[in-house]
């Protein structure tokens, strides 16, 4: 379902690249200048934090009710500077914040539609099965290579022994661990209503919906057919939808780079970069051998194919988010000659299925922080945990800092204090940037090699003039 009226080659992403880079120098300007005070603030409220953390872990009953409430003081002082900052910098956050709603206000129509017209065209339940079942066998080897691929890093870099950090209390967390029991995970997954679920952006349940109703649609024939040309056209007026929407991504890159640095500084790229380098020089790696194996299967078209979803890359990398580029990415797979039935199939499933670059953080992230306090984990314990991230991160597409939470419920899993995360929540928008970005690329390339298996791999369409 590729857009009906190509523009003209656009320098959409010549602009996002111009935004990234005025954002960071205003966010730096910004950080120096306008918000100094407050930053000064923070630093100080938490090092006095620090500094009573410790002397906590260490007091006699007497002195812990006065440490207590000295704690309790700092933690409120530093939320009320923190919100003062926020006010500060409200008119430039506000600009991804709307960036984002109007992109949930496209995605959860776009999937509905072309899942339904996706699955409608495949016309069986048999052909359906098929082409699921060689999706799935994409998604849970690249899904396993992700997590593998981030726990022998992790061990060979072993970022977190240098912190030597003592264990904290064992109530103190950051990120409220919850909705990944088995039974939530199963009431995540199945809808009781598609209104609610449309409403909430609960992709997983609209995707279950689509594949019924599209299964239904095929087999009743004759009758099927203006249900099909319906939702067919209404995918294509979201597009063009999308196509309006996306003129505003540069303002929103601007914005998110200009917070991000306010906040934190040039500063937040020093104290960690040990960290996130090699962090991206997982996803370097991840990116290489995802694109060797596109390689192995649909040949050289794979550097194509990286070189067309250059964009939507670029604009999941500078929103954090993978949904910002979805409508993009399912234009582009299509101008590369993916079938829009097998794009409208895979694609979706893949936002649920399929997010590489997140997995690789997951145990990148979950081991760095035992490191961190000194846990030592045997092999079979770090297995172990590989698949239980495996199980707990499938259907989390849409839940905000998704990873966080999923992160936290496996610390829980395997005894490591969840404090831990607190490690991570300063660099967690500058790493959420890579992963996205490596979630399109992981997805992108999922759906041209399932295209090429299903014969579905037609001859890209040329780049507009």
């Amino acid at each position: 379902m590729a857009d009906i009226n190509p523009p003209k080659k656009n320098r959409l992403a010549s602009f996002i690249v111009l935004a990234m880079v005025v954002g960071i120098a205003l966010g730096f300007t910004l950080n120096k200048i306008y918000i100094e005070v407050e930053n000064a603030k923070l630093q100080e409220i938490g090092l006095k934090l620090e500094a009573t953390q410790h002397a906590l872990h260490a007091a006699d009953s007497n002195a812990i009710p006065r440490l207590t409430a000295e704690k309790e003081s700092l933690t409120k002082a530093r939320s009320e500077v923190t919100q003062a900052r926020d006010k500060k910098i409200e008119p430039f956050s506000l600009l991804p914040d709307i960036f984002l709603r109007l992109i949930k206000m496209i995605v959860a129509p776009l999937v509905l539609c072309t899942l339904i017209v996706g699955v409608a065209k495949l016309g069986d339940i048999t052909s359906v099965g098929r082409i699921g079942g060689k999706t799935l066998l994409w998604f849970i080897s690249a899904s396993l290579l992700s997590l593998l691929l981030g726990l022998l890093l992790v061990n060979i870099f072993e970022p977190g022994i240098a912190m030597k950090l003592p264990l904290p209390d064992t109530d103190e967390t950051v990120i409220t661990r919850n909705g990944f029991t088995l039974r939530d995970f199963l009431y995540h997954t199945f809808p009781s209503s598609v209104i609610d679920a449309m409403a909430k952006n609960e992709i997983l349940q609209i995707v279950v919906f689509a594949v019924f109703f599209g299964i239904a649609t095929a087999a009743v024939g004759e009758q099927g057919k203006v249900v099909i040309t319906f939702f067919d056209a209404a995918g294509h007026v979201i597009l063009k939808v999308t196509n309006y929407v996306m003129n505003f991504a540069p303002l929103a890159v601007f914005g998110a780079m200009t917070a991000v640095i306010a906040k934190q500084g040039l500063g937040v790229l020093k104290t960690y970069s040990i960290f996130m380098s090699e962090f991206y020089f997982g996803l370097a790696l991840l990116w290489t051998l995802l694109i060797l194996a596109g390689l192995l299967i649909i040949g050289k078209r794979v550097l194509r194919l990286v070189k067309r979803i250059k964009e939507p890359v670029l604009l999941a990398f500078s929103t954090s988010s993978s949904e910002a580029a979805f409508p993009k990415t399912m234009e582009e797979l299509e101008k590369f000659g993916c079938k829009s039935k097998i794009v409208s199939f895979v694609l979706p499933l893949g936002y649920s299925f399929n997010l590489d670059g997140s997995m690789m953080y997951m145990t990148f992230a979950s081991l760095f922080i035992a490191q961190s306090y000194g846990i030592h984990l045997p092999l079979g314990t770090q297995l172990s945990m590989l698949l239980v991230l495996m199980v707990t991160s499938k259907g989390i597409a849409g839940v905000p800092r998704a990873s966080l939470v999923v992160i936290a419920g496996t610390l829980a899993t395997f005894d490591i204090p969840e404090a831990g995360l607190a490690l991570l929540l300063g660099i967690d928008p500058l790493l959420d940037m890579g992963r996205s970005a490596t979630n399109v690329i992981g997805n992108s390339i999922a759906t041209a090699v399932v295209s090429k298996w299903e014969n579905a791999l037609e001859n890209e369409e040329p780049d507009p003039a």
